[in-house]
């Protein structure tokens, strides 16, 4: 990356890189003391990782290849963009892969710098933060739910880092592979995914329910936003569409619709691309027992989530 500028003094180009599950994600932005960074630029390779893992846990040759592939884009365009400093991160399919330690190395290699391994706490702490500075200290006690690829995360507190943050394998894509591996997956996988996802959150409920309840309900993720695109509607009172609400009911009444239709048939409902086809239906699955579990009604859309995290931190480090 290019050279340090006068210790931060004015402007900075930072670049954050998101190795995830579903793709490889970067996001320029500019930043300077006192304000709030700007993006400029985000550029995403789709890459669905969970279609590349071997019956042994292993990340395939090909799908090694095509990390690589990503990463070299990326950082050419970070290079481009004039990028003074790239933030690398990897989480769940990298993190767990039975290879992970060898793909991590590589994946070093194509940067020419270290990577930072994320554990599911440290994401859910990352997210929490960027949706703290985006709804600012005045919405009190959040509860935040953030659905990857291969894991959802949940956290809740009153401060600027939550009091509580868990992490639990139920991502969009992991869930597709392991119970709606069939398109369309129909009413029985639906219900398998439902009973898993149910027992799997039971215990982490009854935790989060030692907190206060929420004063903002919050999701992150672009699952999440694609979903409160097709079933949710805009915040009451607030001009144009990016504050979005989702409420369970409307949610729940979609899920039938999605398992019974192909995926290549789910690109033309409202606010489902074509990198979200395959594991919409196993995330909407997922968030509506999500908010089943921890009793929720409804819950806003937050546009920031890990990327700006990490950047958030990142500033802070440097003492502005």
């Amino acid at each position: 990356m290019h050279p340090r500028r006068d210790h931060y003094a004015v402007d900075v180009r930072l670049g954050v890189l998101d190795i995830g599950s579903n793709t490889v994600h970067l996001l320029v932005a500019d930043a300077h003391p006192g304000g709030r960074p700007l993006a400029q630029t985000s550029e995403k390779s789709v890459l669905r990782l969970m279609r590349y893992l071997e019956d042994d846990g292993r990340i395939s040759d090909e799908g090694v290849k095509a990390i690589i592939d990503a990463v070299h884009r990326a950082r050419e365009v970070a290079e481009k963009e004039g990028v003074d400093e790239l933030l690398a991160t990897a989480t769940s399919a990298v993190r767990e892969a039975a290879n992970g330690t060898d793909v991590i190395l590589q994946i070093e290699a194509a940067l020419g710098q270290p990577l930072q391994v994320l554990g599911g706490e440290q994401e859910a702490r990352f997210t929490f933060l960027a949706v703290r500075r985006w709804f600012g200290w005045s919405a009190g006690q959040i509860l935040l739910f953030d659905i990857g690829g291969g894991s959802l995360e949940i956290a809740g507190g009153s401060e600027e880092l939550p009091d509580l943050a868990e992490s639990v394998p139920l991502g969009a894509g992991r869930m597709t592979i392991g119970f709606l591996p069939d398109d369309p997956p129909g009413d029985r996988q639906v219900d398998r995914l439902r009973a898993h996802a149910a027992s799997a959150l039971a215990p982490l409920a009854e935790r989060f329910a030692s907190l206060p309840r929420p004063d903002h309900v919050v999701g992150s993720s672009k699952t999440i936003r694609s979903l409160a695109r097709l079933a949710g509607h805009p915040l009451e009172g607030w001009a144009g569409n990016d504050r979005m609400v989702l409420r369970r009911d409307a949610l729940g009444s979609w899920i039938p619709v999605l398992a019974r239709i192909p995926a290549q048939a789910r690109q033309e409902l409202p606010g489902i691309t074509a990198d979200r086809t395959f594991q919409i239906t196993a995330g909407a699955v997922v968030l509506h027992e999500a908010m089943a579990a921890l009793e929720v009604d409804e819950l806003e859309v937050s546009p920031w989530a890990l990327r700006e995290g990490v950047l958030l931190r990142y500033i802070e480090d440097l003492g502005w």
